[in-house]
């Protein structure tokens, strides 16, 4: 009989329950991952054939990690091994076998996203309408959310909410004769067909449903429509089901996750047995006080309590900065100290952020402290289709005979200078020996172009040749200066047109305006600013991330990640940055007045806070630059939440621009104090000499 001994009591109940709907609700690091394990382990002991064990997941390593973790308790002797898949693989699996009844070949092929796109702009063809009106990964991303909420393009019309979703529809429905046309399938098909396969053949669910007596989901709050769905189908005949989640991480409502799942389970699944794994071996009581006391605001949710197992950790620190450029300096003055003095890991340490902006000015800090980082799950800032065309603009002006970034903007936004014309430019400036800056006036003055296309290039000439003079003479207003650029090239507009879903024109527009910040902040911190200075900046900023690259350092670097990303991992020390209402919770969350996505902020929060195990530092600014101007922050609600008492004021220590340096901590908490950053080191306290982080 399988031995249970290394499992708390909770732990041990849930591999108990061989039989019926199970529960099991698992705070963050209560071990969930080993009750699933072990409970097909305990499965098998009690006589179930292994290959009628089917364990589904959301991500491949996920999956992988079960198998092994299987494996080394149930031994390598058994000839079946349980049947461990993500939900679109063993789809893909289901779909092999029988997809021929929905008109399909079994040999059907999957679509990644560059066939997807082509597709997609096929269908927008169709129906007569531009890439002006609907870029092809606006109508992909309407399609996917369809798809994740079962709807079929011949019902999406039923599903019509704005303008855009009316000619979607109609693209949905070409976008799929395409597909079906070519024997193929995308990502959300996988799933899509399976249930609609189940649903409209019932001998074909029943050969599936007979082939496993048991069935386990992992990460269950993280389940969409069709996900949901498939379940049901699957488990209808025996409802030997065991899911395993927790309400307080569902932090993927923006791509379809339903949290309801999970909170209404036992009324899906009548004769429900709930287990709660409370017992968190992750992170110090410091820490869980905070989690605990942040999530218990959520009013719709299970009633649980983590319980900690390590004890008398280091307080959760509270800092206030003047700005967002203050606050990245500390955090990263403070962990190039802890790496350096103290001898901690890179890889010991996560900064956590909400929105794809914020990392800017800590990748350039860290960049300037020769700190290496790697930002997990994003491009590098600089990398961005937005921020490279404003750069492109800002290159040709300070550099006209750059000519890849004079072709880049040339026509973008559009201005009728198309494709034919450009093609000619270059084969005057190749024929003539010049550059293509040197070639315009000729090519206008020749008339071998449309009177129009004439006038456009002449407007685009004198625009670069205004910002030129503009920057040149007035170097302390730059930022103000490319803040009118993007206002007279309409680059805001041109974001519209190519994203039509407002979230995603809002995160373009913000990066744009935290590309002007950089260039606010560059003129501050500079005695003699200038346009070209500026880009050698950037410049020197790619090599030195390309140099971390080259010499792998990611392997043991501080992890730059959002909150979404950083779900399912740990750190010994985090700091979650950025503490402030609009930016967590979200503008969109606030403006919104619903419960429910402010609700979905807090569990975020909740996620960033239960991912630090010894060490967390929370960080906010007062004021932050939006457009190259200073506005006032609020400090999010969710600090005030965490404290015993919500009324009280926070024990935050606030460090003021002319106390920049890492807040000591030598007096021990309550009574953190800004401290300026000494010399010399030998000015620092040894770390034998304390116990926790000098800050």
């Amino acid at each position: 009989m399988l031995k249970l001994t290394g499992l708390n009591a909770p732990q041990r109940e849930a591999v108990a329950v061989l039989s019926g709907p199970l529960l099991v609700l698992a705070g963050a690091g209560t071990g969930k991952t080993r009750v699933i394990t072990y409970r097909m382990a305990n499965l098998i002991a009690h006589g179930i054939r292994p290959d009628r064990i089917l364990s589904v997941t959301f991500t491949n390593k996920a999956a992988r990690e079960m198998r092994e973790r299987t494996s080394s308790i149930i031994g390598s002797r058994l000839k079946q091994k349980p049947v461990v898949s993500t939900f679109h693989a063993w789809c893909v699996r289901a779909l092999r076998e029988d997809i021929e009844v929905l008109g399909y070949p079994k040999g059907f092929v999957i679509y990644d996203r560059g066939d997807q796109e082509s597709a997609a702009r096929t269908a927008i063809r169709e129906i007569r309408i531009g890439d002006g009106a609907m870029s092809p990964g606006d109508l992909l991303n309407r399609i996917s959310r369809w798809k994740m909420c079962g709807i079929t393009e011949s019902e999406a019309s039923n599903h019509v909410e704005v303008d855009f979703d009316f000619l979607a529809a109609m693209a949905y429905r070409r976008y799929q004769k395409q597909l079906r046309a070519s024997g193929a399938v995308d990502f959300d098909d996988l799933l899509l067909l399976t249930t609609r396969m189940f649903e409209e053949f019932p001998e074909v669910l029943r050969r599936h449903q007979a082939k496993f007596d048991h069935v386990q989901i992992d990460e269950y709050q993280d389940t969409n429509g069709v996900q949901f769905k498939l379940v049901q189908q699957l488990v209808k005949a025996h409802n030997n089901l065991c899911v395993v989640g927790d309400d307080d991480q569902s932090i993927y409502g923006w791509r379809g996750a339903e949290v309801e799942h999970i909170i209404n389970f036992a009324s899906h699944f009548p004769g429900t047995r709930t287990v709660r794994l409370e017992n968190n071996y992750r992170c110090t009581d410091q820490i869980l006080g905070c989690a605990n006391r942040l999530v218990r605001h959520n009013r719709n949710r299970h009633d649980k309590t983590l319980i900690p197992h390590k004890k008398a950790g280091a307080p959760v620190r509270f800092l206030a900065f003047d700005d967002e450029t203050s606050e990245a300096e500390n955090v990263v003055r403070e962990i190039a100290y802890l790496i350096s003095e103290l001898g901690v890991l890179p890889k010991h340490v996560a900064i956590l952020f909400r929105t794809n902006e914020q990392p800017r000015l800590f990748e350039q800090e860290l960049r300037r402290l020769h700190v290496p980082y790697v930002l997990v799950g994003g491009q590098s800032f600089f990398d961005r289709r937005e921020i490279r065309d404003i750069l492109a603009y800002l290159k040709a002006i300070s550099s006209p005979r750059d000519e890849v970034s004079l072709l880049r903007i040339i026509n973008t936004p559009a201005r009728g200078i198309g494709a034919t014309t450009v093609e000619k430019l270059v084969q005057m400036a190749v024929k003539k020996g010049s550059s293509l800056w040197e070639i315009l006036p000729e090519a206008q003055a020749t008339g071998v172009l449309p009177a129009r296309t004439m006038s456009q290039l002449a407007s685009f000439r004198a625009l670069l040749e205004r910002y030129t003079q503009l920057m040149t003479s007035h170097p302390k207003s730059l930022a103000e200066s490319i803040r009118s650029l993007i206002s007279e090239i309409n680059y805001n507009d041109e974001i519209d047109r190519q994203y039509k879903e407002e979230a995603q024109q809002e995160a373009r527009k913000n990066m744009l305006a935290e590309f002007v910040n950089s260039i606010a902040q560059y003129v501050e911190r500079e005695e003699d600013p200038s346009l070209s200075g500026f880009l050698e900046s950037t410049a020197l900023m790619d090599r030195d991330e390309q140099s971390e690259k080259d010499e792998k350092l990611s392997d043991n670097s501080v992890r730059l990640m959002t909150l979404h990303s950083a779900k399912g991992l740990e750190f010994p020390r985090v700091y979650l940055v950025g503490m402030e209402e609009e930016i967590l919770p979200h503008k969109r969350s606030v403006e919104s007045g619903l419960e429910k996505d402010i609700a979905e902020e807090r569990r975020l929060a909740y996620v960033g806070v239960t991912r630090a195990m010894d060490h967390l530092t929370l960080t906010r600014a007062s004021g932050r630059m939006k457009w190259g101007k200073r506005r006032e922050a609020m400090c999010s609600r969710f600090l005030f939440e965490m404290q015993e008492n919500p009324g009280d004021a926070l024990p935050e220590v606030y460090i003021s621009r002319e106390e920049d340096g890492p807040p000591s901590s030598n007096s021990g908490p309550p009574s953190l104090r800004p401290a300026t950053m000494p010399e010399k080191r030998a000015e620092w306290p040894a770390a034998s000499e304390i116990d926790a982080p000098p800050f």
